[in-house]
């Protein structure tokens, strides 16, 4: 292990600009330099240079479409090691400071998964489904699984695909302080709920708005219980 390597990976994330704009690419979607640089405050050759910056580091990589040129996180690690940063950096309780932070707890992306307290809620459901064994450690499937992966309108079968990525892995909410789902796993049901209409994208934040269909689906599927806690957190 390079000291030096991690010194100067934490000195690049740890300048505000730079941290805002590799913040505002956590919901897994490309942007633009002009989109990152009003992310973070900056004149647009600033920004430029912080993102040759971060591209150098690998912790960004472009993706050039057509005339346009984007920027996303380099793998599902960055995102993991921003997500670990924002847990250490949370305070013990954290603060409602109006709807915008209200949003972002109640569903966000994270990555390439969701995050808040529906996905909180959806892997408590398949823990006590008998579906998930779910520790800080790991997560492993059980029988249970495709069963309810099905009754949500899920094809069990979306999970044999083939690639090195774990099937599920858990990720500690930094908001809930609970566990959410990682791996294929759990981006299989952010882009289920998406595709289905079940949540909708507000913007250029992370937060996810649950639709009415969404909130009757998951409802149905979480148990009213569930769903209730969901919506309406005790203080």
């Amino acid at each position: 292990m390079d000291p030096n390597a991690l010194a100067r990976v934490a000195g690049l994330i740890g300048e505000p600009a730079r941290s805002a704009m590799l913040l505002a690419l956590l919901d897994g979607r490309p942007l633009a330099a002009g989109e990152l640089a009003r992310c973070a405050g900056i004149t647009a050759p600033t920004a430029s240079r912080h993102l040759a910056r971060l591209v150098e580091a690998g912790l960004l990589v472009p993706q050039v479409q057509g005339r346009h040129r984007y920027h996303r996180l380099a793998s599902p690690q960055v995102a993991r090691a921003l997500e670990a940063l924002l847990q250490a950096a949370a305070p013990a309780r954290a603060p409602r400071t109006g709807p915008r932070d209200d949003a972002l707890r109640l569903a966000r992306s994270c990555y390439d998964h969701l995050a808040g307290r529906l996905a909180v809620a959806m892997a408590a459901h398949l823990v006590e489904a008998g579906a998930l064994a779910l520790d800080e450690d790991g997560a492993q499937p059980l029988a249970a699984l495709p069963g309810r992966l099905a009754a949500l309108g899920l094809d069990p079968a979306a999970l044999d695909a083939p690639g090195r990525r774990v099937l599920c892995r858990p990720c500690l909410d930094w908001s809930e302080r609970r566990m959410h789902l990682a791996g294929r796993l759990g981006g299989l049901l952010c882009q289920h709920c998406l595709a289905q209409g079940w949540l909708r994208r507000r913007g250029d934040s992370r937060a996810l708005q649950v639709t009415p269909r969404g909130a009757a689906a998951l409802r149905d599927w979480l148990g009213l219980q569930a769903w209730t806690q969901v919506v309406n957190p005790p203080d």
